[in-house]
């Protein structure tokens, strides 16, 4: 089992270039099944999860070569409907790939998907809205059997902007008969990435980034080159670790818009920020002041990746923040952790209340899922003494060599077997 091993104290100094999106790529490779021809991706992250979606891939017949700067995927020789029952329980955003497979295969069976546990996360507006574009769904055993001779147009209107359901309508409307609405759709920047994609390789879809979306069926598709946005949510991850640790950093190859909720309560807690068109830089203060409420919503509200890092951020602070989690139902498990480093926290359901404390102390600790351990890793550069983080497995699939980045900014962290 690998850990990260980190001696606190040392401030972060310096830049740090950031990867691609784990939330946009995944999609988007789910998206080249679509084309049956080459995809070449650049800035496509070496995470986990993007191997297991390569693997769930390169199972089922296509062609996946990479190198250090580009991934190329021919989905010519795209063989079987079915998906490998072990890696869509591994990650719980292959649910993505229902979309694409009705739209080139026709069918596609898949059991249900796994990721981290942090709530309970139902695929049912998956179900419903692709049964309305007129997929017939069977749900048994623990498998979905998913047919579409024909896809058609509708109008969806989503009870809560999934993201995640949002692509997947897109993902099978790209060649519908007619044109689908999607109303209330997800505004993420990721959405819009995968809705520039599509619309690279031939589709027609207008309106991602607002409430409504637009597509028009087609018939033809093209290969394509296409470069991933940055991630957004490490990108205000290392923000955050620079700001817990008094730091001075620089991220580059970013897009600051998507990052505005974070930014601002950065300012509040005190953090000196100098925003450029790819680039921003952090002062942090020597002492962080609280924020006295921050509510994770749907983009482009207090985003809720990064809720747990944040968090993290505020044990530090002087004075008390509240912190509700309004997303996922069970997602502040990371609180027990940072208790035992000496942070004053309670609960109450969904809302923390943060106490801040002068110093953190070293401990070991579990990341329960992929946020939450990026929160411990957070406390662990600031905490006096010696922090271990196991099961980092969970960090490692959203983070692509956390490790070698905080190195280079001048932490003193490592990663281990033990």
């Amino acid at each position: 089992m690998s850990a990260y091993v980190i001696q606190g104290g040392e401030r972060l100094n310096g830049s740090v270039k950031i990867e691609g999106s784990k939330n946009a790529v995944l999609p988007i490779l789910a998206a080249s099944l679509i084309n049956g021809q080459k995809t070449t991706l650049y800035n496509c992250p070496d995470l986990k999860d993007v191997s297991v979606t390569l693997n769930i891939l390169g199972l089922i017949g296509c062609k996946v070569e990479r190198s250090s700067d580009r991934l190329v995927i021919d989905t010519s020789t795209l063989k079987t409907s079915e998906v490998p029952e072990k890696l869509v329980r591994e990650m719980r955003s292959s649910v993505i790939i229902m979309g694409a497979m009705l739209t080139r295969m026709k069918k596609v069976v898949l059991g249900y998907p796994g990721g981290c546990e942090i709530g309970i996360r139902p695929i049912d507006l998956h179900i419903s809205s692709l049964r309305a574009l007129g997929a017939k769904i069977i749900e048994t055993g623990g498998y979905l059997y998913c047919e579409a001779e024909k896809i058609y147009g509708a109008d969806i209107n989503l009870d809560f902007p999934s993201v995640g359901a949002t692509e997947n309508i897109m993902l099978a409307a790209v060649s519908a008969e007619g044109t689908t609405i999607i109303r209330n759709a997800a505004r993420e920047p990721e959405v819009v990435d995968l809705q520039n994609f599509l619309n690279a390789i031939g589709g027609r879809i207008s309106g991602a980034g607002t409430n409504i979306i637009r597509i028009d069926g087609v018939k033809n598709f093209n290969p394509v080159e296409y470069s991933v946005i940055p991630d957004r949510i490490v990108a205000g991850t290392y923000l955050i670790m620079a700001a817990a640790t008094n730091g001075d950093i620089e991220i580059t190859d970013i897009i600051p818009e998507h990052l505005s909720s974070i930014l601002f309560k950065l300012k509040e807690a005190g953090c000196k920020l100098n925003v450029e068109k790819d680039r921003i830089q952090l002062l942090s203060p020597k002492r962080l002041k609280a924020v006295e409420a921050v509510k994770t919503l749907p983009y482009p509200g207090f985003p809720t990746d990064l809720q747990a890092p944040f968090l993290s951020l505020m044990t530090l602070a002087s004075g008390t923040s509240v912190i509700t989690e309004n997303i996922f139902e069970n997602r502040l498990k990371h609180v027990g952790e940072l208790i035992k480093m000496g942070a004053k926290i309670t609960t109450e359901g969904r809302t923390a209340i943060v106490k801040g404390v002068k110093k953190l102390h070293g401990a070991k600790v579990d990341a329960k899922d992929l946020r939450g351990g990026a929160a411990l890793i957070t406390a662990g550069l600031t905490a006096e003494g010696e922090t271990t983080v196991y099961d980092v497995q969970h960090i490692d699939r959203g983070y692509e060599l956390i490790d070698r980045k905080l190195q280079s900014l001048g932490a003193k962290i490592m990663k281990i077997n033990d």
